[in-house]
């Protein structure tokens, strides 16, 4: 990998690993207002007094590469560019499958180009890559990193790049891949079994332990690790480890939506799955029989201040969500705390896609699909516990938020949305508008 990139990602964590992030959900917007927003002229993005937006690409634009941006953009993360270059790198996923040739990188009825993965399967799922001045924000180029896999979802980012997860279950997929943000052009597909076949959501990794998380998109999904048999050496589709699954100390398949409140530790520990490699959609199933806690659709997770934060997009007493928190303490256990939870609808919409701003607020991507709610937002958890409206899609209803992503110093907050096959760049007093009261 780049070194530069290690480095700057591990700056940030230590700049922020004084952070308590004691959240205790307060006092915020209901999720049919748009309470501190300012209409936007342009009928696309509200946001805040005193922030701006600039569309970065839209799906359709040509890249730099001879392809097009392709449709349904969803989780990103967003790395520094060569040391010297002033310039930032995003890695996007695209969460397209087979027959919806319209809206991937080459034309309908044109072969999958070469190296495709899996080419026999036609899905023009993938990965593209942005590259911005650091200082302008002005996209100079793009690309395609990796065509051919199906549902690319969310992701996450780890010392060696970007973690892009198929939530696919299609033979042949439901893997995660990594992908180099220094590839210029098209790569070949580097699939990691050793991180489990699964309706995958999203993966983080330690960047000190080199311990890989994973969340699973699925009502009795379970929480999970990979630990590698020889810490900081590069994934490789020959990478062997212990995958586990996150289990409550005595209390066998704790259902993690029951019975709990903001606030609520738990002790955890790790069990191993017997079939790891397994094929056949088992490992949650695996986990139960271990006595792993289960978690109602587990999605966005982020690495932050030694801890890892993690959706369940509809846990809690009314389905509108949850965030955990799961502090290690060692190499075999830790604590487990809810730090969010929607007690009534509208508190919380089901966060999915996250992401933690160097300060400490939590930037939420919601995926309410609740009709009496029909506008989507991003809203930001203050430390304090407070949550406010950040920004409201002024398109229409199903335009979902996906891919919230920090530039490395905070300035600028990058976002997808995904629906209507844009790209955007927020800028703007993000730290004291977390930190005022409403």
């Amino acid at each position: 990998m780049n070194p530069h990139l290690l480095l700057r990602r591990r700056t940030l964590l230590r700049a922020g690993a004084s952070l308590a992030l004691p959240f205790l959900l307060g006092r915020c917007a209901p999720s049919e207002s748009t309470e501190g927003l300012t209409p936007d002229p342009a009928s696309l993005l509200d946001l805040p007094e005193g922030f701006s937006y600039r569309v970065l690409e839209r799906q359709g634009d040509p890249m730099d590469d001879g392809f097009r941006v392709p449709g349904k953009p969803d989780g990103m993360g967003c790395f520094a560019g060569p040391p010297g270059s002033n310039t930032l790198v995003l890695m996007r996923n695209h969460e397209l499958e087979p027959g919806q040739d319209a809206l991937g990188p080459y034309s309908e009825g044109q072969p999958p180009p070469s190296p495709a993965y899996r080419p026999e399967d036609l899905s023009p799922g993938g990965v593209t890559r942005v590259v911005l001045d650091a200082s302008t924000l002005t996209r100079l180029s793009s690309n395609l990193v990796l065509t051919g896999s199906m549902r690319n979802c969310a992701g996450g980012t780890s010392p060696w790049g970007w973690l892009s997860c198929e939530e696919s279950l299609s033979p042949g997929h439901g893997y995660v891949f990594l992908c180099d943000p220094s590839a210029s052009s098209l790569r070949a597909p580097v699939p990691l079994p050793c991180l489990g076949k699964m309706n995958h959501e999203a993966a983080v990794v330690d960047p000190e332990t080199f311990v890989t998380y994973l969340t699973e998109d699925r009502d009795d999904s379970c929480f999970y690790r990979f630990v590698p048999e020889t810490p900081g050496v590069r994934l490789s589709p020959e990478s062997r480890g212990r995958l586990q699954a996150l289990r409550i100390e005595a209390e066998l398949r704790r259902d993690m939506n029951a019975q709990v409140k903001t606030g609520d530790t738990f002790p955890v520990e790790w069990v191993d799955l017997p079939k790891p490699n397994a094929e056949d959609d088992s490992l949650r199933q695996q986990g139960a029989e271990q006595g792993a806690a289960l978690f109602r659709r587990g999605e966005g997770l982020f690495f932050h201040g030694g801890a890892v934060l993690f959706c369940a997009t509809t846990g809690g007493p009314k389905a509108g969500g949850q965030i955990w928190r799961y502090r290690p303490t060692g190499p075999q256990g830790g604590t487990l705390e809810l730090m969010a939870q929607a007690a009534e609808r509208g508190r919380l919409d089901m966060p999915d896609n996250i992401c933690v701003a160097p300060w400490g607020g939590v930037v939420m991507a919601e995926d309410g699909d609740n009709p009496r709610w029909p506008d989507e937002f991003l809203r930001v958890l203050s430390p304090s516990g407070t949550v406010r409206n950040l920004a409201r899609n002024a398109l229409g209803s199903s335009g979902e938020f996906a891919g919230v992503c920090f530039s490395p110093d905070g300035r600028a907050l990058f976002v997808n949305m995904q629906s209507n096959g844009l790209t955007l760049a927020i800028t703007g007093p993000f730290q004291e508008y977390t930190s005022t009261a409403l």
